[in-house]
């Protein structure tokens, strides 16, 4: 079973711990407040209340045993820093940092930290994409800058084929698959059901046709929004 440490229980830290253990993980949480440790006792494996700027307080509870520590000390960022160096130390594979700025992140990264995570910005990014294109279903950032995009057909692709969109070489992006709807009857309980199918240069593209893109950021932000 994976097992992965958990250090700060701020509103980040006790969300992605619940999450964690739900998904099956064994998570060791850890906090200086008891009162957070003793509100997630019953949720996940150990959480213990304990000082992670002491090297013997995380030898304890084996945390350099673990897959994954995360770091999501929230405004105390000289533990946060401390922390990671001693959790680096101690062998741990894999550090995740939570950030609260852009400087913060860096030195996160130089002291080696493995990713460092800005949450609310990164949820103020994504917000931003949903509310600025409304045909957005879902997103997912690959590496180097590049992103995997779903999103509803927009009108001016409705009645071509794909070869006609030239969308690889009007828009330097990849149509990956192409998800159509098969109609349910009138009134079904069940939620729409979609075919995925590989696209051809002769597909015809249709109103309500699911679109699932890889590009760069830049390119994909060119793509028409009705």
């Amino acid at each position: 079973m994976r097992k992965v440490a958990v250090i700060g229980l701020g509103r980040f830290g006790m969300a992605l711990a619940r999450n964690l253990s739900q998904s099956g993980v064994q998570v060791i949480a850890m906090d200086r407040d008891g009162k957070l440790t003793n509100e997630l006792k019953d949720e996940v494996s150990i959480a213990v209340r304990g000082d992670s700027t002491d090297q013997s307080v995380l030898l304890s509870q084996d945390i350099d045993k673990v897959d994954v520590c995360v770091v999501s000390i929230g405004e105390n960022f000289e533990a946060a820093l401390l922390t990671t160096v001693i959790v680096k130390q101690l062998g741990v594979p894999e550090i995740v940092c939570r950030a609260q700025s852009a400087f913060h992140a860096e030195i996160f990264r130089k002291i080696g930290a493995t990713k460092v995570i800005q949450p609310e910005q990164e949820a103020g990014a994504n917000l931003a994409r949903q509310l600025s294109n409304p045909q957005l279903v879902d997103f997912i950032r690959l590496a180097d800058g590049f992103t995997l995009l779903e999103f509803l057909a927009p009108r001016a692709f409705w009645g071509k084929t794909i070869a006609e969109i030239g969308i690889r070489n009007k828009y330097h992006v990849n149509l990956v698959v192409v998800r159509k709807p098969i109609l349910c009857p009138e009134g079904s309980p069940e939620p729409q059901v979609y075919k995925t199918f590989v696209p051809r240069p002769d597909q015809i593209i249709e109103a309500n046709d699911m679109l699932v893109m890889v590009g760069a950021e830049e390119s994909l932000t060119k793509l028409p929004r009705e």
